[in-house]
């Protein structure tokens, strides 16, 4: 009686664990562990952010949404939940390459140190832990701190580093991500003490590694900058990259355009136009207006319906032209090269009219939301603006990969 008067959830019997969401936002995690198939509840869910918070009780009605900082949540808060799994994704700005980079020194790292510190003096130490974060937290000084936490607790564990390419997703995310099970539990797979850049083949005795492409060679145009000039994602400055190689149009490098290729002859990935709304309500909000194509045409990172590739969408796209994803070449007859042959001898009325030609546009929030994963049963609320849908999409992560590196953790 004492905890439904307080609003809490009950402790009931379940066939599976009970699930505590940490940095709940938009709903990434549940989506996920609904599409593992693993029978497991979500008793609780927690959050600071009003606007996501709206959007994760518009899709979940029936979990337990705490609208609290984590820090404000005391150890006997947690040992009332009595809760199995923990599945979080801290904040990712104190970790970014193109952050301050502060990491533990960062005030927003104070929750992850909350939880860490809250970890061994629970009354049920939980069995399954799940983390995702950026690229560079397997760097930082919170990584080293949750290891070590871990490790006194007597969790196995494994870190990866993956991109939804590796699951035939048209689309470059690499991000952290670690999965710990309480000992004696083991994992289905062997465990090694480096971190893994695909999924293992745990059906094997003598597991392998699902490589993922690793080389410059095979990454994607945002992948590549990422490592030239510590840009998260996205097109940013090829400077590094003009001093080597000759510019074919645009931007582009003879390097650049063969990785494309590559990319969109890999047939084992799915194309854009398999992730695109078939009809959209109002086309005209969507489209790339002439003030932006004629500042920013030469960064802009332009696939196509059949391509099978896509930068990082991050929560300045549609705000932001540059380095936040991938916007969409709608003209299937037109090549983008001879667009922009010659293009810098143009007249500016000449140049919009050659830029015209692409009928470019951004992704909605719903084509993004289908290449991360979420279901079609996912949607935002009426009241949710698309720049705010933009934004919280940015901070999420892809469903498919969470879903399987649960698989793993569970099996």
């Amino acid at each position: 009686m004492e905890a439904a008067a307080r609003g809490e959830p009950r402790p009931r019997p379940g066939p599976g664990p009970r699930v505590l969401e940490l940095y709940s936002g938009i709903g990434g995690m549940h989506w996920a562990l609904r599409e593992s198939c693993i029978p497991a509840e979500v008793i609780a869910a927690i959050d600071i952010n009003t606007v996501a918070n709206e959007v994760y009780k518009h899709n979940f009605p029936s979990t337990h949404l705490y609208p609290k900082t984590i820090e404000g949540m005391t150890l006997d808060d947690f040992n009332r939940l009595d809760f199995d799994m923990i599945l979080m994704s801290p904040p990712c700005q104190p970790f970014t390459r193109i952050g301050s980079q502060k990491d533990v020194l960062d005030p927003r790292t104070k929750s992850f140190l909350y939880i860490l510190d809250i970890l061994p003096r629970l009354s049920k130490t939980p069995k399954y832990i799940l983390l995702e974060n950026v690229k560079g937290f397997e760097t930082s000084v919170a990584r080293d701190k949750l290891i070590q936490t871990l490790e006194s607790c007597g969790y196995n564990y494994q870190e990866f580093l993956l991109t939804p390419t590796c699951l035939g997703i048209p689309n470059s995310r690499l991000r952290y991500f670690l999965i710990a099970k309480l000992q004696p539990g083991a994992f289905c797979f062997q465990t090694v003490n480096w971190i893994l850049e695909g999924f293992p083949h745990h059906e094997r005795d003598d597991w392998k590694q699902s490589k993922l492409p690793s080389s410059d060679q095979t990454l994607s145009t945002g992948d590549h900058t990422e490592k030239l000039n510590n840009s998260e994602c996205g097109h940013a400055d090829n400077s590094k990259c003009q001093e080597m190689e000759t510019l074919i149009y645009k931007l582009e490098t003879s390097g650049h355009l063969e990785r494309k290729l590559k990319q969109n002859n890999n047939l084992s990935i799915q194309m854009i136009q398999d992730f695109l709304e078939e009809k959209l309500q109002n086309p005209s909000q969507y489209l790339i207006s002439p003030k932006v194509l004629m500042r920013y045409a030469l960064v802009l990172d332009i696939v196509g319906l059949t391509c099978r590739r896509s930068v990082c969408f991050t929560k300045g796209y549609g705000h932001y032209a540059e380095g936040t994803g991938s916007v969409l070449q709608t003209a299937s007859d037109v090549e983008l090269s001879t667009v922009f042959q010659e293009f810098e001898t143009l007249s500016e009325n000449e140049k919009l009219a050659q830029l015209s030609k692409l009928k470019l546009r951004y992704f909605t929030p719903r084509e993004i939301a289908n290449l991360h994963g979420f279901p079609a049963e996912f949607n935002f609320p009426e009241k949710i603006s698309v720049k705010q849908s933009y934004r919280l999409l940015g901070n999420s992560l892809n469903i498919h990969v969470v879903a399987k590196l649960i698989e793993l953790l569970v099996q």
